[in-house]
């Protein structure tokens, strides 16, 4: 039985900048001969607010590593279905409302005004997102951004079947009656489960690791053993093993994905914001100022005001959004 709050917020932010670091996990991997070259694994929540707050960078990376690059994502499950029952779950959400707000305070990263209640359970967001990639690697992202943003831009996390339906109603291209059938099944469920596992098998370069704040992203002990903490990246190439763990700059993992392909990886190219916007759908001002490279979101996008600054949203999207969401966050 795990505590009901997740490993990773434990510990409260630490003060000073990024750790400048990765670490060697120990394993050289052989070249894959293709064009290909890397493999990225990410361990990760759609309830973590580490990983929404590293958005910006890994939305870089998977855009930059995309012709060389093979991205697995692992749901590392933070709210476990058997964590302990909050005794008072409005004091609960208070205390995790202002966890969250202590990481934006690092990562830049939208908060809601208020977070309405504390997800349940990890299992039924990571199970949709899971189902989602046999749709498609775009639908997927899509799906697993709306996940996340339910609960840290409109503070109602997706831990429900009508709570998934609301969050991903108008995703281009979804069938969101497939997506929940599949998210159901048994298949999906062990995948999450193979999932859950793996995560609480950690290289043994990030056991004990202890390096400077905020996130310095050493496994979490756990009462039953050790999880990655979220986010985790651990490339793998020609040129070996390299994790990357905790909330990173775009550079540092830029600079573990070259260390792990042992060769050139492609330029950093950024889009326009208009593009960008076509592109993701949605844009925090980190994720402009990374992504593209401009201070000012398109004419035509339309501006949701958080407690963390704005995000941005392509006209089609915030239809979709309103659409899809009526009735639940009153």
């Amino acid at each position: 039985m795990t505590v009901r709050r997740g490993a990773d917020a434990g510990a409260e932010p630490g003060p000073g900048g990024e750790a400048p670091y990765t670490v060697d996990a120990g394993r050289r991997s052989p070249g894959t001969g293709g064009e290909r070259m890397l493999t990225v694994t990410e361990f990760t929540d759609p309830a973590c607010p580490w990983a929404w707050g590293s958005e910006p960078a890994l939305r870089l990376l998977r855009h930059t590593l995309a012709p060389v690059c093979c991205w697995r994502r692992v749901f590392g499950i933070l709210f476990d279905e058997d964590d302990d029952e909050a005794p008072d779950p409005a004091a609960e959400a208070r205390w995790y409302d202002g966890f969250i707000r202590q990481v934006a305070a690092h990562t830049g990263a939208p908060y809601a005004d208020r977070l309405r209640r504390l997800t349940r359970s990890s299992w039924p967001a990571s199970a949709a997102a899971k189902a989602a990639e046999a749709q498609g690697g775009d639908i997927a992202e899509r799906v697993l951004r709306r996940l996340r943003e339910s609960t840290f831009v409109y503070g109602t996390p997706a831990d429900t079947a009508d709570g998934i339906r609301a969050a991903v109603t108008g995703v281009g291209g979804l069938d969101v009656e497939r997506l929940l059938d599949e998210a159901a099944s048994a298949a999906t469920r062990a995948a999450v489960a193979a999932d859950r596992a793996l995560a609480r098998r950690p290289v043994d370069a990030v056991v004990g690791l202890d390096g400077p704040g905020p996130h310095p992203g050493g496994a979490k002990e756990l009462e039953e053993g050790r999880r990655y903490a979220l986010p985790t990246l651990l490339f793998e190439g020609p040129g070996g093993q390299v994790c990357a763990p905790g909330w990173r700059s775009f550079g540092a993992y830029l600079a573990a994905a070259g260390r792990a392909a042992g060769g050139p990886l492609p330029a950093v190219a950024a889009p326009d914001a208009g593009s960008a916007l076509e592109r993701w759908r949605s844009l925090s001002r980190p994720e402009l100022g990374l992504l593209t490279r401009e201070q000012a979101p398109p004419p035509d996008a339309v501006t949701l005001r958080t407690a963390g600054g704005p995000l941005w949203l392509h006209p089609a999207e915030a239809v979709a959004r309103t659409a899809g969401r009526r009735g639940l966050d009153g």
